[in-house]
């Protein structure tokens, strides 16, 4: 089947030339039937047979017309080349501020370019994954993080015949409200926050895009999809639909769903990649889980001379195919069984149809269990942010007393957002170095946060 991510005219002709060559080797009819048996073909097969001629010729005239694909035609393109239940662009619920469609990019398409060219984004690249910015030149952070779930979203929609342009929006925006300092510093953030309506990443990434963002005349924020903002509000009861007639819900898109998982599979592997160049993870204790010795053997089974350092590699890689594998194979059986045949009607669903199987689930949980207990709170890791903690810390504190050492943005919200969280705000969308610096240069007006 055509990549959608590709030029539409080329997936055609990629379409044509495969089904072409299926028909001359005069089994065709046999790869059709053993892809639909497969759980993963979710597009009637006939109607994209016919639909590569129509959208052929209809491109063509296109083509000859103007020159560039209208997002008319891509968003014509989503209806036939996607699953009935993928989230189509053209049926977005559309912003919360109006605005004029675009002449060649999707609204999911344009969403993701505002998220990268947001100046959140380009922070990322400063703030701690799991190891401290700037201890090691190949250690993760939070913009490789996101880019790397960004591209295992997209393999797991592809696959599923979902929309991969929403998926990796949501998937690149998911960390913009961070703080700095990794999930340590998300604690303590919590706890300056504590009495004052606390703090969560993820409702931060949406007060990013929806508020903190500046970037255009008419509104605040981003003015994101309804499908996007939806994506972030992960590990909600409900989920509030776009007008107050509608009812509340309890599972977002399928490609919110990817992009939540995606998120798990990427810091399950990378930290564990991290954490073995890191070397705070002996190959005694690596041969203790067993998410990791699955990979171990399988890996050694078809490279049996592999030696470190190429070995590790190589078992990391492993556990994300196998991870992806697993999701991909247990999602379209859980998507076939609950027969939904739109968007909406996933959303309706009481739990998630994106999922691991029951095993990988269990050796998953755990692998959580053991990166907390030998990466997540070894010393080498606990020290280190417990000491940039506490200077996020003396930062809060000493923005309480002196508010107006505050950006002038931030300042201006103080009267409506009130003191407490304007400082929260201003102190997540810090990078670590930035907030080392204040803290230094505060120490100067406020002593007593020394």
């Amino acid at each position: 089947m055509a990549d959608v991510g590709g030029d539409l005219a080329g997936s055609f002709r990629f379409a044509d030339r495969e089904i072409r060559r299926a028909t001359e080797r005069k089994n065709f009819a046999r790869e059709v039937s053993a892809l639909g048996k497969s759980g993963l073909a979710k597009i009637d097969n006939q109607r994209i047979i016919l639909g590569v001629n129509e959208q052929r010729t209809s491109g063509s005239r296109f083509a000859q017309r103007s020159g560039y694909r209208s997002r008319e035609e891509m968003e014509a393109a989503e209806r036939f080349m996607l699953a009935p239940f993928a989230q189509k662009s053209g049926d977005s619920r559309g912003r919360k501020y109006s605005e004029l469609p675009h002449a060649y990019r999707t609204e999911f398409q344009r969403d993701r370019a505002r998220i990268i060219h947001s100046r959140a984004f380009r922070r990322l690249e400063y703030k701690t994954q799991v190891f401290l910015n700037g201890t090691g030149d190949h250690l993760r952070t939070r913009l490789t993080h996101s880019i790397e779930v960004a591209s295992i979203s997209r393999t797991i929609a592809r696959a599923l015949s979902l929309n991969e342009d929403l998926a990796e929006a949501i998937a690149l925006a998911h960390d913009l409200g961070h703080s700095p300092f990794g999930h340590s510093g998300e604690e303590m953030l919590a706890e300056c926050m504590r009495d004052h309506g606390g703090f969560d990443h993820n409702r931060q990434s949406l007060r990013v895009v929806e508020l903190l963002e500046n970037a255009y005349p008419n509104f605040a924020g981003l003015n994101l999809t309804f499908e996007v903002r939806e994506g972030l509000r992960k590990h909600q009861a409900f989920y509030d639909p776009p007008t107050p007639a509608e009812e509340k819900y309890r599972s977002p898109s399928l490609e919110a769903q990817i992009a939540n998982l995606a998120d798990e599979i990427t810091y399950y592997s990378h930290d564990l990649d991290d954490a073995v160049d890191f070397e705070i993870l002996s190959t005694a204790q690596l041969e203790q889980n067993a998410v990791w010795q699955k990979s171990h053997r399988a890996v050694l089974a078809r490279y049996p001379d592999a030696r470190e350092p190429e070995l590790h590699k190589l078992i990391i890689r492993d556990i994300i195919d196998a991870q992806v594998q697993d999701v991909v194979a247990t999602s379209a059986q859980s998507i076939m069984r609950a027969a939904v045949q739109r968007a909406d009607e996933v959303r309706k669903q009481e739990a998630p149809l994106i999922r691991y199987s029951d095993d990988l689930l269990e050796a998953n949980r755990e692998l959580r269990r053991f990166l907390y207990q030998n990466v997540y709170y070894h010393p080498r890791v606990a020290e280190v942010n417990r000491r940039a903690c506490e200077m996020l810390r003396r930062v809060f504190e000493a923005y309480i007393l002196h508010p107006d050492q505050l950006g002038e943005g931030a300042t201006k919200r103080i009267d409506k957002e009130g003191l407490h969280r304007t400082v929260c705000d201003y102190i997540a969308g810090m990078t670590d170095r930035y907030l080392i610096e204040e803290h230094a240069g505060l120490a100067e007006i406020a002593p007593k946060i020394q």
